[in-house]
């Protein structure tokens, strides 16, 4: 058998050149700036060289005999090495050849250092403030990251469970009876400031059957319609009959209030929603203490449609309702359950210097549900790099589409890309999906639950982000469709009414889901309003239903007047020589509705005793 001879320092050079010369055309120059020859590294005889033709824009290696030589990324004549050096190895296949220096390549930004050489499998990418992101190519398996783990269950709390017995108490966990005697309150002092007077008067169960009618007027679709005609006597509905007075009704209406004029200015100066602050707190206070969400929670904004005077109104073309008050919501995305809100009152001094905007309305607005292993998913307002960190370190994942022009963002968001084809990148612990939906639009997409593009799913092959992504961004746009469905909205002129409608509607569709998953029951949402109304005015009907007292009302009844003829008022307090045939049931005399102090029949003059 022929022995096997070794290549010296000298023939390797010279098989390099030649192998240079045949790849660039004879010519001198290279008509791609990298160049490989491959050969096995297994085989015990002598390898042929043999050309590569690698993609576009990569460096490739040379192999001879086993060892690798890199040559510069340079578009000049491409050169072998200068010097190379020899390496002793135990191998029956004879001495092994490597390039020992090599030019530095050339970087596409000046302004950032070379990156580092990485494997074949993996390139890398830069943002514009320096964020690496790295390729992923297959799918990465490994443990589930602790804030993709839900540890607490979802549902009722312990405290709501026992509460919850029918439509109202599942309505009173989140209306409770200070929030309404604070609302009846303010109500009768504006009352008083506006009459000049103390004779105008409201009860809670008044206010309740008040709120009945609203519901109602909601329910039926009348908010559009005008008022008098709930009460007309052809086409009105009798259930408002029933309840209340047409002018009690706009009474009420008029002096409604949510806070005490007398201390308004003073709490104006640090708070520009301090018309209706003490409520609203109230109200989002008792709706997080009563439930507590699932795995999946969605950030976004809800547009209050309104046109009424107030220092905060915003302007949103994309709305279908162009002016209102923007809040900031947090729903539940299987209940649809709001969750936590707050008004957008303009700049936040309370804001950490530097943070943005949607930073901060996202850790705020998820800060009592941290540590629980949910997710968080925002658009593209609210997403970044640094909320994901910021979420991260409190146990919390984030799923949202990013702006193109973020600075932490690579090149290739920019880039098209074949239509349905996707892109993963990879940076610390969040993953940056690249997916072509439309011919001319891609979607970028940050997460830190997927580690990859996981399973494509559908002729559209959507990466798993993607899909995730489109299943749970629904929450807020829902809620608020539900809210405009029964909506107790109507025109008005004062943006705290507007706000209290919007309170109303969220408790609806609240105590609405605390009912059904506390009793296990299948009603709609419009037989439950129904029910709720009939509750809340309950006991403002039976109060209208007890039997009068029959008593004398003067000497001149005792003398054998008619006692069903109408007499002049003889208290004339607040009215003009009205008719009646009531009386004070401690005084005697004849009352009318204006002069009358209550339910029961008694005239302003006795009350005040």
């Amino acid at each position: 058998m022929a022995s096997k001879r070794r290549l010296s320092v000298t023939e390797a050079l010279k098989m390099l050149q030649n192998i240079d010369e045949a790849d660039s055309g004879g010519d001198g120059e290279s008509d791609d700036d990298s160049w490989a020859v491959d050969s096995s590294a297994e085989s015990d005889s002598e390898s042929e060289a043999e050309d590569v033709q690698p993609p576009p824009k990569r460096s490739r290696t040379t192999s001879v005999s086993g060892a690798n030589i890199r040559p510069t990324d340079n578009t000049q004549d491409a050169q072998p090495s200068s010097s190379v050096q020899r390496l002793s190895g135990g191998s029956a296949s004879g001495d092994s050849v490597q390039a020992a220096s090599q030019p530095p390549a050339t970087t596409r930004e000046r302004s950032h250092p070379p990156l580092p050489s990485i494997d074949a499998q993996h390139e890398r990418e830069r943002g514009k403030d320096g964020t690496i992101w790295t390729l992923v190519n297959g799918e990465e398996r490994g443990r589930r990251q602790s804030q993709n783990v839900l540890t607490e269950a979802e549902g009722p709390t312990t405290n709501a469970r026992r509460r919850v017995q029918d439509p109202l108490t599942s309505f009173m966990c989140l209306m409770d009876a200070d929030t309404l005697e604070h609302i009846r309150a303010c109500t009768v002092s504006e009352a008083h400031r506006v009459l000049g007077n103390t004779s105008w008067q409201m009860e809670v169960d008044e206010l309740l059957a008040f709120i009945a009618l609203v519901y109602v007027r909601g329910a039926k679709g009348g908010r559009t319609l005008e008022l008098s005609s709930f009460w007309s006597a052809d086409w009105g509905l009798p259930y408002f009959k029933e309840t209340m007075a047409r002018n009690r009704f706009q009474a009420i209406m008029r002096f409604l209030r949510l806070d005490q004029k007398e201390t308004r200015n003073a709490r104006l100066e640090s708070n520009k929603f301090a018309l209706a602050s003490e409520v609203w707190e109230s109200f989002v206070s008792n709706c997080i203490l009563c439930y507590k969400p699932g795995p999946d929670i969605t950030i976004d904004e809800q547009l209050l449609p309104t046109k009424a005077r107030c220092p905060f109104t915003q302007y949103m073309a994309n709305k279908p309702d162009k002016f209102g008050i923007k809040f900031w919501v947090a729903a539940d995305v299987n209940t649809k359950y709001m969750l936590n809100a707050a008004p957008y009152l303009g700049k936040d001094v309370t804001r950490t210097p530097g943070q943005r905007l949607g930073d901060s309305v996202v850790m705020k607005r998820a800060e009592p549900f941290t540590g629980k292993g949910r997710n968080i998913t925002t658009d593209n307002f609210f997403t970044s790099l640094d909320l994901a960190r910021a979420l991260q370190e409190q146990k919390t994942s984030l799923v949202g589409t990013m702006n193109k022009k973020r600075r932490e963002l690579p090149p290739s968001v920019q880039e098209k890309r074949p239509l349905f084809s996707s892109k993963v990148l990879k940076s610390a612990h969040a993953t940056l999906t690249i997916y072509q939906g439309k011919a001319k639009t891609n979607v970028s997409i940050l997460s830190t639950v997927h580690s990859s593009a996981g399973t494509l799913s559908g002729p559209k092959a959507k990466p798993e982000p993607v899909v995730y992504y489109n299943r749970t961004k629904v929450g807020v746009d829902v809620l608020d469709q539900m809210l405009r469905m029964y909506s107790v909205k109507a025109a008005t002129r004062r943006w705290p009414v507007a706000v209290f409608c919007n309170i109303l509607d969220m408790a609806a569709v609240n105590a609405w889901i605390l009912y059904k998953k506390c009793m296990g029951s299948k009603i709609s949402r419009r037989d439950f309003i129904f029910e709720l109304a009939n509750a809340l005015r309950a006991n403002h009907m039976s109060a209208k239903e007890r039997p009068a007292v029959p008593v004398p009302v003067s000497v001149a009844f005792e003398q054998g007047a008619d006692l069903e003829r109408r007499r002049q008022c003889q208290v004339r307090k607040n009215c003009s020589k009205n008719r009646s045939k009531d009386a004070c049931v401690r005084c005697r005399k004849v009352v009318c509705g204006q002069c009358a102090g209550g339910v029961s029949v008694i005239c302003v003059n006795c009350k005040a005793l």
